[in-house]
């Protein structure tokens, strides 16, 4: 082939964001040489050469998205299997690719009204005009409109795309949003008895996994185009671990048929891939039930946004010392604080309240 395109990243992944080019032209490369390392949403990912041959030209600069099917190098020779050659091209150090009769722009508006001096301008100074308030006759947009947003622009800065996990998360929170139709039901957990000397995180695991026996309707995965679902025998249970680049959620495989100390090397494990920015893409997909324990930093309930297609996801809050009665008078004991968010188009408010009790009724046992 003479042009290599970004190929298919897999589970879904359309773009990747340039980190560092191993490679530059007119060096001669051998069949599977790295080439190039890009971040996805979900890991760093090494490019190897799919042949040995001399780079003509290397596409785009770090930094640079790159879509799956855009150019990512030229080699001086053409196989016979050529992918086939690139209409127009990717500017160094741009982020759209132009032909010979369309050019993308960011800031390009068909929804508005406004002259063309007025487009012009707003195209200098960079100025977005679906964001623009119009304040001319029918509704148009006028020179001190897009004049008075650029000002507003320069004092709070230039903006920041977001990249990489970031990115994802913001468009995997618009899907949820658009799409899942979600209840949040919330109560506590006293766990005086083991707290002082517990793990949490590991005891939420193994509480959701009772929970998910007694009660499949919450580890499944709901299909919107068929509506239906899907009840899953294995707890392949997504944790949300926050980190420097953003959100990611690793996924503990068959996480109810694991002991407790299996639990925590794997936990501990999953931190430090994505510490590392090396997760396994393979640790990364497939998850049938999330848990977020926010309260590792603050907070004591949420609203949990949900993973499609799973349906379920569980928040547990901060520790706190509350009063609660007994037979001997009012006493002091830790209380767990919970929400479990469900997607009400695959599990009624029965489902999940019999799910609820039953996790609460597990944290509460003295093991």
């Amino acid at each position: 082939m003479r042009i290599f395109k970004l190929p298919d990243l897999g589970e879904g992944l359309v773009e990747a964001e340039i980190v560092e080019w191993h490679v530059q032209a007119g060096d001669q490369v051998t069949e599977d040489q790295l080439l190039v390392s890009v971040e996805t949403a979900k890991a760093i990912v090494d490019i190897p050469s799919p042949q040995g041959d001399t780079v003509k030209q290397c596409y785009g600069q770090p930094g640079d998205l790159v879509h799956v099917g855009d150019p990512l190098v030229e080699f001086e020779s053409a196989a016979a299997e050529d992918s086939g050659t690139v209409v127009g091209e990717m500017e160094v150090g741009k982020e759209v690719i132009q032909d010979d009769t369309i050019t993308v722009s960011p800031q390009a508006s068909s929804g508005v009204r406004a002259t063309p001096a007025v487009r012009a301008l707003a195209n200098r100074l960079q100025v977005d005009m679906s964001v623009v308030t119009p304040s001319g006759s029918n509704n148009s947009i006028t020179s001190a409109d897009v004049e008075r947003v650029a000002k507003i622009f320069a004092e709070v800065g230039p903006l920041e795309p977001l990249r990489g996990a970031r990115r994802t998360m913001a468009r995997n929170m618009e899907k949820a949003h658009a799409e899942v139709v979600d209840v949040t039901v919330s109560d506590d957990a006293d766990i005086d008895s083991w707290c002082s000397d517990g793990d949490i995180t590991v005891r939420l695991i193994r509480a959701i996994a009772v929970a998910c026996r007694g009660e499949p309707a919450l580890n499944a995965w709901y299909d919107s185009h068929s509506v239906g679902r899907r009840l899953l025998s294995k707890l392949d249970l997504g944790v949300a671990v926050d980190s420097g680049n953003g959100l990611f959620v690793p996924v503990v495989r068959d996480a109810g048929n694991k002991s407790a100390q299996e639990l925590r090397n794997e936990l501990n494990e999953l931190k430090e891939l994505v510490d590392k920015r090396s997760v396994p893409l393979e640790r990364l997909r497939g998850l049938t039930f999330t848990l977020s324990n926010f309260g590792t930093f603050a907070g004591r309930y949420a609203n949990p946004i949900i993973i499609p297609p799973s349906v379920a996801i569980l928040g547990a809050g901060k520790v706190r010392a509350d009063v609660v009665a007994s037979a001997d008078g009012p006493v002091t004991h830790h209380i767990l604080p919970l929400s479990l968010s469900f997607d009400h188009r695959a599990v009624t408010g029965a489902e999940a309240s019999r799910f609820l009790d039953l996790l609460i009724k597990d944290l509460q046992l003295d093991q």
